[in-house]
């Protein structure tokens, strides 16, 4: 005989069989669809991060053009293109007529190098090592490259390979910024789309924390981006005014150390070479201008970084540099909110009993 006790039983396991069947096929069609837009992820991700960083820009200019925001954005979209671009395309140049310029010297045989000036051996630990490679090279050249070969050899294929990986990046870059052009001209329902998640994610406190990823992927984006590039534009002026070859090129390797915040570290080749090649007041002067280079995030982060995040500047500061070395640069970003909000969870977590305890 069959009780009630035994159909509510039935009745629970088919429930829960049931449940869990729809749980699992969630699960099976989120990770099909992570799969397939895997490729894609962080070309989406670095599109939202740029069209965030831009929109209060975008916005202006969407004022200005009296609401036309397909024209903002398509105008936006292809000032971006140019700034990545036209840099990209004066260094490729300034490479591609270098190598010209040595390879047609190599061929009439007036490829030279100028003999070190004697001040090089005196300098302390690395200056006799210096002169000896220097004087090798400005003798016989050819010697030198045959001495070298196989640390040459040894180096071609990561230089390939680092050569192939800054084209495809750029390629990235130019393609989450479409991505970036295509959200901001339907700002509107991105806005829609946003609001939704938040609320279903953090429920009351869903502006709140809405707020905090937007000012904090700004805040880096002014507080590190923004003071690399200020670093840049100022040692680029030092590398111009101090004829330093190749300035073009030492500017945007200067750039990219400073998003990794070594910048200092490119200045000290080029400390050495002035030196080495132009006189005491010239060279001290050059010195002095990269110190002052050098310092200047100390002075720039505090007041970029952190401004207009509710959270502590350190707490952005850990996060986009945590984040940066887990996970490369989009962990800049990333880092940084992942952060903030666990900051902020953790705040309202200890902040509960207390609330609790108020209120009893």
């Amino acid at each position: 005989m069959i009780t009630d006790q035994t159909c509510n039983d039935v009745e629970r396991k088919r429930r829960a069989l049931e449940v869990f069947i729809h749980i699992s096929l969630v699960i099976l069609l989120s990770a099909a669809c992570l799969l397939i837009l895997r490729p894609f992820l962080a070309l989406i991700a670095w599109g939202i991060i740029i069209a965030i960083a831009v929109y209060p820009g975008y916005r202006q200019l969407r004022s200005l053009l009296a609401g036309r925001g397909t024209l903002a954005a398509v105008l936006c979209t292809l000032l971006f293109l140019a700034v990545l671009l036209v840099p990209v395309v004066l260094l490729a140049q300034t490479m591609i007529d270098g190598a010209q310029t040595l390879v047609a010297q190599a061929k009439n045989g007036t490829l030279g190098i100028p003999p070190p000036p004697e001040s090089v051996g005196s300098w302390p630990i690395i200056g006799v090592p210096l002169k000896n490679i220097w004087t090798m090279a400005s003798t016989n050249l050819t010697e030198l490259i045959r001495s070298l070969a196989p640390q040459i050899k040894a180096l071609l294929p990561g230089f390939l390979s680092a050569s192939a990986a800054i084209g495809l990046t750029v390629l990235q870059f130019i393609l989450s910024i479409l991505i970036a052009g295509v959200l901001l001209a339907s700002a509107s329902g991105c806005a829609t789309v946003t609001h939704s998640l938040a609320n279903r994610l953090f429920g009351n406190q869903a502006e709140e924390f809405e707020k905090l990823a937007l000012s904090t992927v700004r805040s880096v984006t002014n507080g590190i981006l923004g003071v690399a590039v200020i670093q840049s534009v100022a040692a680029g002026i030092g590398f111009v005014v101090a004829r330093l070859p190749a300035a073009g090129l030492w500017t945007v390797i200067f750039l990219f150390a400073s998003i990794l915040q070594v910048g200092p570290l490119v200045l000290i080749p080029a400390v050495i070479y002035m030196f080495a090649i132009a006189s005491t007041t010239k060279a001290v002067l050059f010195l002095l201008w990269c110190i002052v280079v050098g310092l200047m995030d100390n002075v720039l982060k505090p007041v970029l970084l952190g401004r207009g995040v509710p959270v502590p500047i350190v707490v952005v500061f850990l996060g986009a540099i945590g984040g940066f070395m887990a996970i490369g640069i989009i962990g800049l970003f990333l880092g940084a909110i992942i952060l903030s909000v666990g900051y902020k969870l953790f705040l309202a977590w200890l902040e509960g009993p207390l609330a609790a305890e108020q209120e009893g």
